[in-house]
């Protein structure tokens, strides 16, 4: 008889009435029938039609057992049994004892985990954290952007000087970051919380384009990375904001680690001319420890922390964008 057209279904005074056109072997027809439950149900019904069938669910007020579904003792001719949902009593009785023992071990394991009293002073402080540095870092690439199309070539020379004060801000705040690694108040690993806080102190000794293009990789990259933080501290994932997190520092990372190995080997004939940051140990051991040399050091832990910090997102860029795996059965 289907398909059904215009069903209508409702429940008064524990009487299930159904009424519906359909197409069946004599053609079209009005269907309807009706049924008396044993004892007393909800009025409202939860229905369900697709092509070839109508679930009809109806909800007991009581759970209990019922000794037959119709008040009638005879069951009608045309109602029959769904022996894949069939329950008898001993069944039904096990499944209830199923499902009070869930809720009863659900409650002993949230028992036993300690309520944190600092749950949401903890949060609040991580989306203040957040967004504090996701202003910082859109102030430094608004106003490198605004320059470059005021100035245009000109504003790459004077970079570290215009922006270095928020710079510097926002590169000791990150400092923050290892420290929330370390006490546990974030789940990033200590390395790439360490690998994020970069170093610049011989940035000012160059008015080169390199140092542009540094800042600029940094700050379009923490647009993406510090709000996403921020709306995850709330339980709110917005699906291009998590794309944008995942995926803008593909072509980033590489080019913001290339530009900074390129600023080193820049600065270090200038340290090495100059002498500064070097640092003479006193008689009797006489030996200067030579800034260049511990640039050189950082230029191969730079390409270290890349690696590190490149594997790390890509991971983590498998395990939010990647195909979701199916729990077995």
């Amino acid at each position: 008889v289907f398909p059904l057209q215009n069903p209508d279904i409702t429940i008064t005074d524990n009487v299930l009435r159904f009424r519906a056109q359909g197409h069946g072997a004599k053609g079209d027809n009005i269907y309807e029938f009706e049924i008396e439950f044993l004892e007393p149900v909800e009025p409202k019904p939860v229905c369900r039609m697709t092509q070839r069938q109508l679930n009809i669910t109806v909800q007991k007020k009581e759970s209990n057992w019922w000794e037959r579904l119709t008040k009638q003792e005879k069951r009608p001719l045309f109602l029959a049994p769904d022996f894949d949902r069939w329950l008898d009593e001993s069944d039904a009785e096990m499944e209830l004892k199923e499902k009070e023992e869930e809720k009863i071990n659900k409650m002993k394991i949230d028992s036993r985990v300690p309520k944190d009293p600092f749950k949401h002073l903890k949060k609040g402080y991580l989306i203040m954290y957040n967004l504090v540095q996701f202003l910082g870092f859109s102030w430094i690439f608004v106003n490198m952007t605004v320059r470059l199309f005021i100035l245009g070539k000109d504003s790459f020379y004077d970079t570290f000087h215009t922006i270095s004060d928020m710079m510097y801000f926002c590169q000791t705040l990150a400092l923050m970051e290892i420290m929330n690694s370390l006490i546990g108040l974030v789940r990033t690993p200590l390395i790439p919380s360490v690998v994020q806080v970069e170093m610049f102190i011989f940035f000012h000794h160059l008015g080169k384009l390199v140092v542009f293009f540094i800042f600029y990789f940094w700050s379009i990259s923490e647009l993406f990375r510090y709000p996403y933080y921020m709306l995850s501290c709330i339980g709110i994932e917005w699906k291009p904001l998590t794309w944008l997190r995942y995926t803008v520092w593909i072509p980033l990372y590489p080019l913001g680690g290339l530009a900074e190995a390129v600023c080193i080997v820049q600065s270090i004939p200038i340290f090495s001319e100059t002498g500064k940051f070097s640092l003479g140990l006193p008689n009797p051991l006489n030996v200067t420890i030579q800034f260049p040399f511990v640039l050189q050091i950082f230029l191969i832990a730079l390409f270290l922390g890349v690696f590190v910090n490149f594997r790390h997102l890509y991971k983590q860029r498998k395990q939010h964008l990647g195909p979701k795996k199916r729990k077995m059965k």
